[in-house]
């Protein structure tokens, strides 16, 4: 579920969670001196030089506007700053802690009071972001380019993974990623006519993912997905509850319950319908659309309530999910594309939160598509 604050909502099973969320405090001018970041994971140490270093210029003096937005994305994803140039003493590390602490302090609360308060273009509009008509036209006429994309492809009945549509020697790198357990990740916008589809108040996000599952059969694939009832075990903590409402043969109606923390936490209430088709022997997909999607508020507690859906915090409007898998290669290849309806993202804040918003739906993917390999070998390893 990772997608607040405009993100795009990830598939959870049949149709997915989202992801996403905020944080901050303290005076902003720590965020403008001479930082360069550093991935945690990064291996090697600090350049050494003169601690004279440590304040300089601020960032926007010496940087562009893409370079700001760089480097709030790799604050947002939980990289570290690191001073330029600086010795390794201990009262250097104190204030490098500090700076770490005091930047993802302020963010959070420039982004708590995005979410507080979000901000409006124009003067007596609510203040509140609220799914308005043209707003849900725009995904209408989006949805219906990407249904009929599907349908012509699945009535093709070959290529049926995105991965098949890349150039020869691409496409063999691809697959030989997926042997290796990697997960192959692509970014989709439908045109109409070539031009792209506008939607005022709003964000479009459309993702497509495919995982290889090593020793799998397509009924192990689709007994992980048809068992709502254990989607809060199998995909937690994105998925908080989860239940059958009813089935008949392959069409469902399930419940599910999304939660996200991330300095603010965000609640979802969601019901989806779900229908399965056998295509062909080691072959089948899926269609799921969320029927409805209501914000939770004071999640847990005596007075806790569901906002009016559209009328909330924008977090998730729509979402609309489909699932491909095959049997072949001695495994199932499973791929899942997922389009999403979210609250847009104010102007004066867009090129500091873009970075976050625009990549979250892209964890939320890859995190499910490695959740539903997980369940699908603990499942098998347990009958063993």
């Amino acid at each position: 579920m990772r997608s607040l604050l405009g993100t795009g909502w990830g598939p959870r099973g049949d149709s997915g969670s989202a992801r996403g969320r905020v944080r901050a405090t303290q005076p902003a001018t720590f965020l403008f001196t001479s930082l360069c970041i550093t991935n945690q994971q990064r291996t090697g140490g600090p350049e050494t030089g003169s601690s004279s270093s440590l304040l300089r210029q601020s960032v926007p003096a010496l940087h562009p506007r893409e370079a700001r937005s760089e480097i709030f994305r790799k604050l947002l994803s939980n990289e570290r700053f690191e001073s330029k140039g600086v010795g390794q003493g201990e009262g250097f590390v104190r204030q490098v802690k500090f700076a770490n602490y005091t930047i993802s302090r302020v963010i959070a609360f420039l982004l708590g009071m995005l979410t507080l308060h979000p901000m409006t273009a124009r003067a007596g509009e609510p203040a509140l972001p609220r799914l308005k008509t043209e707003t849900e036209e725009a995904f209408n006429r989006y949805m219906k380019l990407v249904e009929a994309r599907n349908e012509a492809e699945l009535k093709r009945g070959t290529g049926l993974l995105w991965v098949d549509g890349l150039p020869e020697e691409q496409r063999a790198e691809a697959y030989a990623a997926l042997k290796r357990g990697e997960v192959k990740l692509q970014r989709l916008e439908i045109r109409d006519s070539g031009k792209p589809i506008p939607c005022p108040g709003g964000l479009i996000h459309h993702w497509t993912g495919v995982v290889f599952i090593p020793g799998a059969k397509l009924e192990d694939v689709l007994g992980v997905l048809e068992d709502y009832d254990k989607h809060s075990v199998y995909y937690a903590p994105d998925v908080e509850r989860s239940k059958i409402e009813s089935r008949a043969g392959d069409h469902f109606r399930v419940f599910l319950r999304f939660r996200r923390h991330k300095v603010i936490t965000v609640v979802l209430n969601t019901e989806h319908d779900v229908q399965y088709f056998h295509d062909a022997p080691g072959k089948a997909h899926s269609r799921s659309s969320a029927v409805r999607i209501a914000e939770v508020e004071n999640a847990g507690k005596s007075d806790e309530r569901e906002k009016t859906p559209g009328d909330d915090g924008g977090f998730l409007w729509r979402m609309e999910t489909w699932w491909r898998m095959q049997d072949r290669d001695g495994g199932v290849y499973v791929q899942s594309e997922v389009a999403s309806l979210t609250r847009d993202i104010p102007t004066m804040l867009g090129w500091m939160i873009g970075p976050f918003v625009t990549g979250i739906p892209k964890e939320t993917l890859t995190f499910t598509l490695e959740a539903t390999r997980k369940a699908v070998q603990t499942r098998e390893a347990t009958k063993n």
